[in-house]
């Protein structure tokens, strides 16, 4: 008897759920991000944090190396303390390190800056595509880059663009997940 009741209880939940069809859209949110006329200001923004904050370092961190390097082991070494010496040698050893892991130290700096840069306007759009997913009644909305196979599903690109007051341009917006062949500008580095 319990079994039946529980077979019931099932069938009634599983016919409530297909009941209220729940609406499904996609975004790219990188494709919303890069429409955004902020995200044209942040190369000069990274190309100046460049300019004006690692390449001076860069700038220091080897005439500093040059500087140790020539108390550590240039002709007037001998006036410097061994010890000192000693610890400069393992100084020289960091910078070295440093000095030749410097792109890939510049790299990060940058990914970090540029993410810095980006949150702003990614929790922009987050906020337009929340309001559009409630004003608009959906209950689920799924990011289109990480989509391999979906069923159909409305594409907010349009809406949360117009919300945001931005222009699509042509051909921006796809008609379905799997039907996606090329991907958004990647970002810069």
């Amino acid at each position: 008897m319990n079994k039946i009741k529980l077979f019931v209880v099932a069938l009634m939940v599983v016919a409530g759920f297909s009941a209220s069809a729940q609406k499904t859209g996609y975004i790219s949110l990188d494709q919303v991000v890069y429409l955004m006329p902020e995200v044209r200001k942040i190369d000069s923004t990274l190309q100046r944090f460049q300019a004006d904050s690692l390449n001076p370092q860069f700038a220091y961190l080897v005439s500093e190396y040059n500087r140790k390097d020539s108390l550590a082991n240039g002709k007037d070494s001998l006036k410097t303390a061994a010890p000192v010496r000693a610890q400069m040698r393992q100084e020289l050893e960091q910078m070295a390190y440093q000095i030749q892991n410097w792109q890939g130290i510049v790299q990060n700096e940058m990914q970090a800056k540029q993410n810095e840069l980006l949150q702003p306007i990614y929790a922009k759009v987050m906020n337009a595509l929340n309001a559009v997913a409630k004003e608009s009644g959906y209950s689920y909305v799924y990011n289109m880059e990480s989509l391999l196979v979906a069923p159909p599903a409305d594409n907010l690109l349009p809406l949360v663009a117009k919300k945001l007051n931005l222009k699509v341009p042509a051909g921006a917006t796809n008609p379905t997940p799997a039907a996606t062949t090329t991907n958004p500008p990647a970002k810069k580095q």
